[in-house]
């Protein structure tokens, strides 16, 4: 299973639909928050990419195109796998991800992800993959924009962040 993992686009609409027809082909999209007036946009010309898309509501966002602001997937994941997400700040993840690993060990989520740093992580301990996709529109670490593609599959979780 391919699942795109984005957030916080902050308004880079040509980006965020570049992103999005390179990869059409995978089975998951995650935006993990702000960016939701060119997701909303991007809707309307595309309306069957919502059948696959899970926007999460970031701080910046109004809450027009909300659909949750925490996502729980022990959906059909190959081997079980385990999703928790969110866009991150109810959980201060500019200070420590702490707070957001707990939640998901509660869920017994094994990947989580999140945004609102707009500062790429991605790595694994304690058995849990703990992503941040970094940002599509206003990037904080001196690195490109970037995002997430990751494969999840019987043989397990490849998170591979990609710089624009």
């Amino acid at each position: 299973m391919k699942i795109l993992v984005m957030s916080d686009s902050h308004g880079a609409a040509r980006t965020l639909r570049a992103v999005l027809e390179k990869h059409r082909d995978a089975d998951l999209v995650i935006h993990l928050g702000d960016g939701e007036r060119e997701m909303a946009a991007i809707l309307r010309s595309d309306p069957a990419l919502q059948e696959k898309l899970y926007y999460l509501k970031g701080n910046c966002d109004s809450g027009a195109l909300i659909f949750r602001t925490e996502l729980r997937l022990p959906l059909a994941l190959p081997c079980g796998h385990k999703i928790f997400a969110a866009h991150g700040d109810a959980f201060q993840v500019k200070f420590s991800t702490r707070r957001i690993e707990h939640e998901a060990s509660e869920c017994g989520a094994d990947i989580v992800l999140y945004g609102h740093t707009h500062v790429g992580d991605c790595r694994y301990e304690n058995g849990r993959y703990i992503i941040n996709p970094g940002s599509l529109g206003c990037p904080r670490d001196g690195k490109p924009p970037s995002y997430v593609l990751m494969d999840v599959s019987e043989q397990g979780v490849l998170p591979n962040r990609i710089f624009l």
